[in-house]
């Protein structure tokens, strides 16, 4: 059965909770057992084992320092939601950003594609705005 979008809100808002606080116990527990996670730009791609998703968020937890997020919008579909925010905080680790040894208080859009099953996050899609990242963090795009 279809979540409701305030249901589908309920679940995000806890993961992002979660999120916020650098709780990895409740952000694996908030993702269905199979879960699919990517973040874009991200150099591992797609991950579906939860030991190395777990250790992606313990990664970002260290790279990252979120101060706040503001909801943009939100669109909902039988079983999925897309979520577009702008995120503020600081980067301590900029190579998860391609921004190798740079860090600094940066501003970005953040869209996530979220499905769902069994009342879980089955697949947690988000691309970050990487040209401001690195605009803000002096960071050259060239590769």
């Amino acid at each position: 059965m279809a979540l409701s979008p305030a249901e589908m809100d309920r679940v995000i808002d806890e993961h992002f909770g979660y999120e916020a606080s650098d709780d990895v116990d409740g952000v694996m527990a908030s993702l269905a057992p199979d879960a699919e996670h990517e973040v874009v730009p991200s150099p591992v791609g797609a991950l579906r084992d939860p030991a190395r998703i777990r250790a992606y968020y313990q990664r970002l937890f260290g790279a990252v320092k979120g101060e706040s997020v503001t909801s943009i919008r939100r669109l909902y579909g039988d079983d999925f939601m897309v979520d577009e925010t702008l995120w503020h905080g600081r980067i301590e680790d900029g190579s998860i950003f391609l921004c190798d040894g740079r860090s600094g208080p940066v501003s970005f859009r953040l869209l996530h594609v979220f499905e769902f099953a069994e009342g879980k996050i089955a697949r947690e899609a988000a691309w970050c705005d990487l040209a401001a990242i690195q605009r803000q963090l002096g960071a050259s795009s060239e590769r």
